[in-house]
């Protein structure tokens, strides 16, 4: 288990999502083969618009440390209301109501250790395995059809004078917009601090939810339960550096990202040559292969609902 870093430098290095991919054809779109998330791409656009947000971010990583810390957590149960934002060219990507309700269900069972791979936790992680105790209830489903192939990860789906939709309410409702990315990217999130007017998590059409349009391998919701996780803080499993850290103790050291369905035990090569937590939802690893939070990744997401943090509007 390894040592939580902080410092302001660290808070702004975890977010890479910068990875190989490959390609396969689907008409206009490419469908991954290997998860690809473009947080950081995102982050460093906004971080050059906006200066503040690089302190923003650290006093918000400042806050949760000592939230930990003193065990100062919101109390009671957190429901946060999910508006999702259909944004359409062909009927494919006009995904059903089905679709979307699918993918609120996964939210529920992986944020409440209701999932049937939860028993799979590997014993030696078995102690440290989290029911996050968050729930998800679908608010509204807003559609619009457009002439866009692809949307980028500029936030344009996110504003109206660019063909998209503006998030409702969103410091006191969570908006996921699904549409077609582009770039072989499955989704991005915007973690806490940054604008409301673009705060969010964007899943490409394709691996939203259960059913419909979903792609294996990533037909099992599991790219919104990874990009939600970042809309709470997380960080990738593997600190975005060789050896890195997600400012969580009771996480493994890993090499880097992990792909596909590793075999258990999988050891990084890193100090101590620990057991990687590959079944985590942070990693990069398919739907099927990642079923767990541990508890110092619930408390770093429960302290952004805590009184002061940056998402306590949500907590009750």
């Amino acid at each position: 288990m390894k040592k939580i870093l902080f410092s302001a430098v660290t808070a702004l290095v975890l977010f890479s999502c910068q990875n190989e991919q490959t390609e396969s054809s689907d008409s206009s779109l490419n469908v991954a083969s290997r998860r690809v998330c473009a947080s950081q791409q995102v982050l460093e656009e906004q971080l050059k618009a906006d200066p503040m947000l690089a302190i923003r971010m650290n006093e918000i990583e400042a806050f949760t440390h000592k939230s930990i810390l003193t065990n100062r957590l919101v109390n009671g149960k957190i429901e946060i209301p999910v508006v999702v934002n259909v944004l359409y060219r062909t009927t494919a990507q006009n995904i059903s109501n089905a679709q979307i309700q699918s993918q609120i269900d996964v939210l529920n069972k992986d944020f409440n250790a209701l999932n049937s791979d939860y028993n799979s936790v590997p014993a030696l992680f078995s102690g440290v395995k989290a029911n996050v105790g968050i729930t998800f209830v679908l608010d509204q489903v807003i559609r619009k059809s457009t002439t866009k192939t692809q949307w980028g990860t500029n936030d344009a789906m996110k504003k109206t004078a660019q063909g998209g939709l503006a998030p409702t309410s969103p410091t006191t409702k969570l908006n996921l917009w699904s549409c077609a990315i582009g770039n072989d990217i499955l989704g991005y999130a915007q973690f806490p601090g940054g604008s409301s007017s673009t705060d969010g998590v964007v899943i490409d059409y394709r691996y939203f939810g259960l059913s419909g349009a979903a792609n294996a391998p990533f037909n099992l919701g599991r790219t919104g339960t990874h990009e939600v996780g970042h809309w709470m803080n997380l960080r990738h499993i593997w600190g975005d550096a060789t050896c890195g850290s997600d400012l969580v103790s009771d996480t493994p050291t890993h090499n880097e990202e992990n792909y596909g369905t590793p075999a258990y035990p999988h050891y990084s090569t890193c100090a101590g040559t620990p057991v990687e937590m590959t079944m985590n939802y942070m990693d990069y690893t398919n739907d099927n292969a990642m079923y767990m939070f541990t508890l110092g990744q619930k408390s770093r997401m429960a302290a952004i609902f805590a009184s002061g943090g940056p998402r306590a509007a949500f907590g009750i």
